[in-house]
């Protein structure tokens, strides 16, 4: 009796603390976004010292051609070095013949009327420095801006930073004759350039073997802080990139605002966070080649290895042109994305694709979910306001299998004027599919082909207008 007795009593306590699991969630799912300002609360900006190194004190001239290279990593070696601060580049055009380096507790100021030219010579960008590209670890060609395992740094100013990337320079690596390439010329398809790096990626060959032997024709990123702590990039105008622009890797509280990014060459993606914790993209103009924000987590095996996600990141208050996306998760995801905000954007142009986009493939694996969309505008998308892909191109070994998860996907008060779909979602297939999308008051208009649905699980419309007509209920193939 007394067994009984203290079994009954445990199956009691238990159904109640399942209960009160259950009305957490439910609260949790009526709220999904009462996590957004917990992130925010976690995402400070960093403090400098009110100390100013002026990059003309240490021989820099403007709008003479002459390298002011040397100089600005002499600023920026003395404010280190003297407990960090300010380093001030003043107006007028200066020639940068290499990376710049960032430092800990150093902020580089670009200010209004400033102009910072970067070399176009690929020799300029040696030593390779550990760096990712497109989601692979190795050793390649500096970022135009680069920072190494650094706390407390900046990229702040109303001045511009040009790395005059073009189709007589870095673009014709694509190996697109639209960017400059012509038959015979090297690009990164050559057998020694991107597919020995894949090879690379899937044989888990070890970081420091994989070296190129001459020229990779891979091209460096613009900005990228690599496995950084506390990082700001404010009111900066960056053009013409040699490829992905803002790419800060590994890093933790990153807060990008104000900046205006435009570049129209190949894989010219504005924002690329890529296994970063806490990240805040605010207020910022997108007009690009490629995808205006992608957020992603590594390739393959090295994404996976890894073990870490893309999480934690809230974009707010941004407007997007051209590209092929506006919000992107992926299609470099393999370590996983979570807790993904995006809110109060502007979106609208013929040559932007989509609006909201996550691409992933049978390669990838990873989960992607968690993530929340609302109050964006989108004007004219050439493709579909929500596209979710799980069959996005390899490009790589395909005899591999890691097909991802896709799940838990709100979408509220969006509206659009003109796009060939309103939702384009294709799962990977019937054992595979996307799970859980919620869409709330949203009001695509000017929709060509209405909606195109393959393979989703659990697909909720409640206030889903599609040129005007109400959709009770969701139809899906």
């Amino acid at each position: 009796m007394h067994r009984l007795l203290f079994l009954t009593l445990l199956l009691a306590f238990v159904s109640c603390q399942q209960a009160s699991r259950n009305d957490v969630d439910s609260n949790n799912s009526a709220d999904p976004w009462a996590g957004m300002q917990d992130i925010l609360d976690d995402i400070q900006p960093p403090q400098f010292p009110d100390e100013t190194f002026d990059i003309t004190d240490y021989g820099a001239a403007a709008d003479t051609g002459d390298d002011a290279l040397p100089a600005i990593t002499d600023a920026i070696r003395t404010c280190n070095e003297a407990g960090g601060g300010r380093v001030l580049v003043p107006a007028g055009t200066y020639t940068v013949n290499g990376p710049i380096n960032l430092l800990s507790n150093v902020n580089l100021h670009v200010s209004e009327g400033a102009t910072l030219k970067f070399s176009t010579r690929p020799d300029d960008y040696l030593p390779a420095v550990h760096t990712r590209w497109e989601g692979v670890e190795t050793y390649n060609y500096s970022a135009l801006v680069y920072a190494y395992e650094q706390e407390n740094i900046a990229l702040t100013g109303t001045g511009t930073l040009d790395g005059q990337a073009s189709n007589e320079n870095w673009w014709p690596w694509s190996g697109s004759d639209r960017y400059g390439w012509s038959e015979g010329m090297p690009s990164q398809s050559d057998e020694i350039s991107r597919p020995q790096l894949y090879a690379w990626n899937t044989n888990e060959v070890p970081l420091e073997e994989r070296r190129f032997d001459g020229v990779s024709y891979l091209r460096p990123n613009f900005v990228q802080p690599y496995r950084c702590k506390n990082v700001l990039i404010d009111g900066v105008t960056i053009r013409n990139s040699p490829m992905w622009i803002l790419h800060p890797v590994l890093s933790e509280n990153v807060t990008i605002q104000n900046v205006r990014v435009i570049s129209h060459g190949p894989n010219s993606d504005g924002c690329d966070p890529e296994s970063c914790r806490n990240v805040l993209i605010k207020n910022c103009y997108f007009d690009t080649g490629d995808d205006c924000i992608a957020l992603k987590s590594g390739r393959n095996q090295d994404g996976r290895n890894s073990g870490r996600p893309i999480e934690n990141v809230v974009v707010q208050d941004c407007e997007m042109k051209d590209g092929h996306g506006g919000v992107v998760i992926g299609s470099e995801v393999s370590g996983g994305a979570r807790n993904i905000y995006a809110e109060n954007c502007i979106m609208d142009s013929p040559n932007l694709d989509r609006a909201i986009r996550i691409k992933t493939n049978k390669v990838r694996g990873g989960t992607i979910e968690n993530l929340y969309f609302r109050n964006i505008e989108v004007g004219e998308v050439r493709e579909a306001v929500v596209r979710i892909n799980m069959r996005y191109a390899i490009y790589s070994d395909t005899s591999q299998t890691f097909i991802p998860t896709v799940r838990n996907v709100f979408v509220e008060n969006v509206t659009s004027k003109k796009s060939r779909y309103g939702l384009l979602l294709e799962g990977y297939d019937a054992s595979h599919p996307i799970r859980d999308v919620y869409l709330t008051n949203c009001r695509f208009d000017g929709v060509a082909e209405g909606n195109k649905i393959e393979f989703v699980e659990d697909l909720s419309y409640q206030d889903l207008y599609i040129n005007g007509e109400q959709l009770d209920a969701p139809v899906a193939q």
